[in-house]
């Protein structure tokens, strides 16, 4: 679909705010919704008009004990000023992971706990499958972690509210899984650290989604090229294979998400999103056929 073609598709934009584009879809009535629009249901979210015949469908019961807990529902304010939950969350937990790295006894063993390396996974009672993601929340120093945390930063506070939470945290977590594949393919007998691949993720998602709905990308292909190219540079001491892995994994879930759009494509996603995470764990056997 190009872009003229996203720009006339009606089901690409809030139903209630035709100028404004989402990715988030009611759970009832399936239609797109801004997150101004979202109010946070049992699953997922839901647009005002279904909200309001939910409401007229409750029992006298159901209204008195709604009135009564309507204080202890922020999230509902959370949704409805499209803040990105999900990216808070995860910098919040990288940040105390960090500082758990800080104490001088425990922080060695944090890190020896979550880092990848490959032979961790094929090593006769060794195996640890969490580190394939694990590795996103463990630094080698302030640096490493400030910059990875300030891009997630910048890039989750505008992808999350554009693809939903559960998307963007979907799109995260198969990416740090991709970086941490492509090492242990690339470089198996590197450990490695950093969330690196899963924000090259985001960047490469973020590139096809903004081609998609007709977005400047010139200045998002300048940051991910400069990056890439560091990480090639002898002496900086970053893993390019994490990066190249964590790329191709958000470019190709990217790519996805641009085309399963529709309503009637949801489980068509969801059944993409599985064989993306199928083909990451088949390319970890890869190494012991050959």
């Amino acid at each position: 679909m190009t872009s003229d073609q996203f720009r006339r598709n009606s089901e690409n934009y809030c139903y209630r705010h035709p100028d404004r584009q989402s990715f988030v879809l009611c759970q009832r009535c399936l239609r797109t919704i801004c997150p101004e629009c979202q109010t946070p249901a049992a699953v997922g979210v839901v647009c005002p008009e279904c909200m309001k015949e939910q409401q007229k469908a409750q029992s006298p019961a159901q209204k008195k004990a709604e009135r009564r807990w309507s204080r202890a529902r922020p999230m509902a304010m959370a949704v409805s000023g499209g803040r990105p939950i999900v990216t808070y969350a995860i910098i919040a937990l990288t940040a105390f992971v960090f500082l758990l790295q800080l104490i001088p006894v425990l922080g060695p063993q944090v890190e020896n706990a979550l880092l990848f390396w490959a032979p961790y996974l094929y090593s006769q009672g060794a195996f640890q499958p969490w580190r394939l993601v694990t590795v996103a929340l463990v630094h080698s120093g302030f640096w490493h972690v400030g910059l990875n945390m300030l891009a997630l930063w910048l890039i989750g506070r505008s992808l999350e509210p554009l693809l939903g939470r559960w998307r963007f945290l979907t799109l995260y977590v198969l990416s740090a899984v991709g970086g941490s594949v492509a090492v242990a393919l690339l470089s198996p007998l590197t450990p490695v650290v950093g969330a690196s691949g899963a924000i090259f993720g985001l960047f490469g998602a973020l590139l096809i989604i903004g081609r998609h709905i007709g977005a400047n990308i010139t200045g998002i292909a300048i940051i991910l090229g400069i990056n890439l190219v560091i990480g090639f540079i002898p002496g900086f001491n970053v893993s390019w294979q994490a990066h190249i892995g964590g790329l191709l994994t958000g470019l190709a879930i990217g790519f996805l998400f641009t085309r399963t759009k529709k309503k009637s494509q949801r489980t068509v996603q969801i059944l993409l999103l599985a064989a993306v995470a199928a083909v990451l764990v088949a390319l970890l056997f890869v190494p012991v056929l050959i």
